[in-house]
């Protein structure tokens, strides 16, 4: 499956280190040769020894080493593999790789590839929830960095949640996934996210909380499977992905604008939350305070972007919505559906006590016209590599 190919393994320090020996086996086993890095702190869970033997190679630790950069300098090391795999991604290197820094050979060879990377996060669940870890891990992201997991379930630390790293059985699908023929190669797929924001006047705007941060995931795991991804977005938190191309719109009207023109498309996924309601004149300057108290603001309803492209002479022929709810999820998902014309149905609960709407976690129902799959509560990136699975299948 993976004869001639080469992964570079940088192995951080975390528990979950261990796992990385059985990876080294199923890579080796699959054909694939693995180049391990480890960082200092990961000598802590792992020995150099064993993972040399798994690996049957040297293994690389230290950048100022002599003989390591005389053998192959570390700029050589960063570009001699087709994909350069970080597991586990501690909090420490994810943040490393956001800040940009290249203070030991791990880090150094990150910044210095011009490879794809993927990367395994684990580590105890406050600190994979914390904001700092969820702006990096928006970052990475953006920066065009593929992601699994992390996975939920019992921590060494004996908290419960996510944290844990994949399974090397699950790594090592994606990275097969990613180092063989790509099978969205050559499809079109567009991809809207964020919310919209309707003015009310210069200051002013209707809006709502998503954060962009499901539809972003979702274009990056597109983007991994080969195809070629027309990212229409809002004024979301999360910054849009690279290797896509990205059209910037503020309201509805305009999503609707730069949707039509990214037409002809094999698939469309819409993932925005596009707000229902515009204000019918908006004013050209601040509205001010008065005697007479609140202003009197009319509305109007905007366009239907997920039912105008299902019906459209354009129609691509795979279209998918999303379906924000707050109750009787899968009834109202369903209804949609029906409603609209699309093929899919994406829905999730986004009520406050789900924490779902702007949160680093997804669970999704997939509606089809024949069924209704309830998936478990998944990393949002995790939950867009197996969507775009889905939609693979649906395409080849």
């Amino acid at each position: 499956m993976l004869a001639g190919k080469s992964v570079t393994l940088i192995i951080g320090g975390g528990i979950a280190a261990y796992k990385c020996l059985e990876l080294i086996r199923l890579l080796r086993r699959e054909g694939a040769k693995v180049v391990p890095v480890l960082t200092r702190a990961a000598t802590e869970f792992v020995t150099p020894m064993s993972v040399a033997a798994l690996a049957g190679t040297h293994v690389y630790q230290n950048l100022f080493d002599l003989k390591d950069e005389a053998e192959m300098g570390h700029i050589q090391l960063s570009r001699r593999s087709d994909l350069l795999v970080v597991a586990p991604a501690t909090a420490d290197l994810m943040a490393k790789m956001a800040g940009g820094h290249a203070d030991d050979l791990g880090s150094t060879l990150l910044m210095a590839t011009d490879k794809p990377v993927l990367i395994a996060p684990a580590m105890n669940l406050r600190m994979w929830d914390h904001p700092a870890t969820q702006r990096n891990l928006a970052q990475l992201q953006a920066d065009g960095i593929s992601i699994i997991g992390p996975n939920s379930g019992d921590m060494a630390c004996g908290e419960y949640g996510p944290g844990r790293m994949s399974e090397p059985e699950e790594i090592l699908a994606t990275i097969a996934a990613r180092l063989q023929k790509r099978p969205l190669a050559g499809k079109r797929i567009l991809v809207t996210s964020g919310p919209t924001h309707e003015p009310i006047d210069p200051v002013r705007y209707i809006a709502n909380r998503s954060s962009g941060a499901q539809g972003t995931a979702l274009a990056v795991a597109l983007r991994d499977l080969g195809a070629d991804v027309v990212f229409v977005t809002g004024p979301a938190q999360i910054p849009p992905p690279q290797g896509v191309t990205v059209h910037k719109v503020e309201t509805a009207i305009e999503m609707l604008d730069a949707v039509e023109r990214a037409l002809p498309a094999d698939a469309a996924i819409f993932a925005a939350a596009v707000a229902d309601w515009r204000v019918t004149d908006a004013s050209l300057s601040k509205i001010k305070k008065t005697a007479q108290g609140s202003p009197n603001i009319m509305f109007s309803e905007n366009p239907d972007i997920l039912a105008t492209v299902a019906s459209h002479a354009l129609r691509p022929a795979l279209v998918v919505g999303f379906a924000a709810e707050t109750e009787t999820v899968v009834t109202h998902a369903q209804a949609k559906r029906a409603r609209k014309g699309c093929d899919w149905i994406v829905a999730n609960d986004v009520s406050a006590a789900s924490g779902i709407m702007g949160g680093s976690e997804n669970a999704i129902h997939l509606i089809t016209a024949d069924s209704v799959e309830d998936w478990p509560r998944l990393p949002k990136a995790e939950v867009a590599r197996r969507l775009a699975a889905r939609i693979s299948q649906a395409l080849t």
